[in-house]
């Protein structure tokens, strides 16, 4: 399994967010090969490494 170094992942929540600290995820851009995805209120927890191609389609479902 790959490993990939987040400590300097530049993480950013949708701009469908509400901003009243509700139910968000965050998103890191610039991983190669993958899209790290987290819970915005446990910033320090997993993070869960979805592939490009399948974010990709996801994103396409639901905007």
């Amino acid at each position: 399994m790959r490993e990939y170094d987040l400590s300097n992942a530049r993480w950013r929540k949708s701009t469908y967010s509400d901003g009243n600290g509700g139910s968000c995820v965050e998103v890191a851009d610039g991983v190669p090969g993958v899209v790290p995805v987290r819970d915005s209120k446990v910033s320090d927890g997993p993070v869960l490494l979805v592939g490009a191609p399948a974010w990709a389609e996801f994103i396409g479902h639901v905007i």
